[in-house]
C-alpha cells in the first residue's frame, strides 16, 4: 500500500494561482511606486510629446510606455490570475486621486491597459514569463492604450493619425513598459528581493 499521498495537478494548479498576503504586499508596493513614476511622467511627457506630435501627428504614442509599465510589472513579478490588471489601475487610481490632466478617466485608461497585459499573461496560462511574453503583454497594453485614447481623446481622428498613434502606443508598450519591466524584475530579482517568489528563484536558478 503507498503510504505518500500526491497532490493532484488541479490542487497544485489552485495553490499556485493563489493570492498570499506577500502578494498583495508587494503588488501594492509595485503599484504605488509606479503611480509616482506616473505623477511624474504626467508632467516629463509633455515637451518631448509635442516635438514628435509636430514631427508627425499621431507619433506622440511614443510617450506612452511608462504610463504602461505597471500592469507588466505586476504580472512578471506576481505571477497570478489578476496581478497585470491590479498594479496598472491601482497606480492609475492614485494618478487620478494626485491630480493629473485626465481627472476620472485615468482609471478607465489603467483597466483598459491592465487587461490589455493581463491578457496576454492568461494566454500563456500564467505559465511564461520570459522576455518575449513581457513584449506581448507591453505591446498589448499599448494597443489598447491606444484604442483607448482615440476612443476618449481623438474621437473623429483620420486614418492617418489613428494608425501611427496606435503602432506607436504598440511600440512604446513592447520596448519600454515590456522590454524595461522585464529588466527591472531581473535586476530586483537579482537583489534577493523577490527570494519569496517564484520570478525570484527562477531568476536564480539561471545565474
Amino acid at each position: 500500500m503507498n503510504t505518500f499521498t500526491s497532490v493532484a495537478p488541479s490542487a497544485k494548479t489552485g495553490r499556485r494561482f493563489t493570492w498570499r498576503v506577500v502578494d498583495i504586499v508587494v503588488a501594492s508596493v509595485v503599484g504605488v511606486a509606479c503611480a509616482v513614476t506616473f505623477a511624474l511622467w504626467n508632467i516629463g511627457y509633455e515637451a518631448p510629446g509635442a516635438l514628435l506630435t509636430a514631427a508627425l501627428p499621431g507619433l506622440g504614442g511614443l510617450m506612452a510606455g511608462p504610463w504602461l509599465i505597471a500592469g507588466v510589472l505586476g504580472g512578471l513579478i506576481i505571477r497570478k490570475p489578476g496581478a497585470a490588471l491590479y498594479t496598472e489601475l491601482l497606480a492609475a487610481t492614485i494618478s487620478a486621486l494626485i491630480g493629473n490632466t485626465w481627472g476620472p478617466l485615468t482609471l478607465v485608461s489603467g483597466l483598459v491597459q491592465g487587461l490589455g497585459a493581463e491578457l496576454i499573461f492568461a494566454v500563456f496560462l500564467y505559465a511564461s514569463f520570459r522576455l518575449p511574453v513581457a513584449v506581448l503583454a507591453g505591446a498589448a497594453a499599448g494597443v489598447a492604450c491606444g484604442i483607448n485614447d482615440l476612443v476618449l481623446w481623438y474621437a473623429g481622428a483620420d486614418a492617418l493619425f489613428a494608425t501611427v498613434y496606435i503602432v506607436s502606443t504598440t511600440v512604446s508598450g513592447a520596448l519600454i513598459a515590456g522590454v524595461g519591466g522585464w529588466a527591472i524584475t531581473r535586476g530586483l530579482a537579482a537583489t534577493g528581493a523577490l527570494n519569496r517568489f517564484a520570478s525570484g528563484r527562477s531568476s536564480a536558478k539561471r545565474v
